[in-house]
């Protein structure tokens, strides 16, 4: 529920407007489009032995694919932890450690994945 002046300015109950809610709704519309290619880059993966893994993990494309879908998908975990953390935590300074600590958690995965396709593609 929004009041009038809620609508005009396009802000929720939390003030900050319905941003979080379609870049989530945007992020789950990528990792869908997404997700065929990386099953099949995940089957194909499973069916080889390691070198083969490492020459497929290293073309460009199926970096930029994974790259692309590690993106999406972290964006997509954070938007939803943080939701989940300013709708359920109440007590005010255990929710900005929480979505502090949900922020850098989420750059660590992303960067630690982002990192190893990396080092995958560059055939280091």
């Amino acid at each position: 529920m929004r009041t009038p002046l809620g609508r005009v300015r396009n802000h929720g109950s939390s003030h900050s407007g319905t941003s979080d809610h379609w870049r989530q709704r945007i992020t789950a519309v990528a990792m869908l489009l997404l997700m065929i290619p990386v099953i099949f880059v995940v089957m194909s993966v499973m069916r080889s032995n390691q070198a083969g893994a490492i020459q497929i993990l290293g073309s460009p494309l199926v970096a930029i694919i994974m790259l692309l879908f590690i993106v999406a998908s972290t964006v997509h975990m954070k938007i939803g932890v943080q939701i989940a953390i300013e709708d359920y935590v109440h007590d005010e300074k255990l929710k900005l450690v929480a979505v502090i600590g949900n922020n850098f958690f989420s750059v660590a995965v992303a960067l630690a994945a982002i990192y190893a396709i990396f080092k995958l593609s560059s055939g280091v």
